[in-house]
């Protein structure tokens, strides 16, 4: 039961930060745009804005932190809120803390690797696409 819980708490977590990235990355695109070609603005800021928070929630509640949240609190919005807001600040959280604990190795490997290789899986995605999309 505590798992479904669990399960449901960071969906909802999840659907409220999509709907937030997706309103803060078109307000700021088409405050940038004004009828142009569509700009990264808008999710570079998500993604910052994410980074920044998850950060903050992270060490703000942390078992020395200032103030106390459950780990289904945390959980809702670390993982829900943030998760669905931008997913990079997952990514940056984990590099940072390996970081922290002396693991640069395993950092610059989960850095660069997610990097490159997500910048491989977008372009090999759009390559498979255009070719679906030919074959009408």
């Amino acid at each position: 039961m505590q798992f479904l819980v669990q399960y449901l708490i960071i969906g909802v977590g999840g659907a409220l930060g999509s709907m937030a990235r997706f309103g803060v990355a078109s307000l700021i695109d088409a405050m940038v745009r004004k009828g142009g070609p569509p700009y990264f603005l808008g999710t570079m800021l998500v993604n910052i804005t994410g980074c920044f928070l998850i950060g903050f929630i992270f060490s703000i509640s942390a078992t020395e932190g200032r103030y106390y949240l459950s780990p289904l609190q945390r959980q809702f919005i670390m993982i829900g809120i943030l998760g669905g807001y931008t997913t990079f600040s997952s990514f940056t959280l984990q590099s940072l803390l390996l970081a922290q604990d002396g693991q640069w190795f395993q950092a610059a490997v989960n850095v660069l690797g997610s990097v490159v290789l997500c910048l491989i899986g977008v372009w090999l995605g759009a390559m498979l696409a255009g070719m679906l999309n030919q074959m009408r």
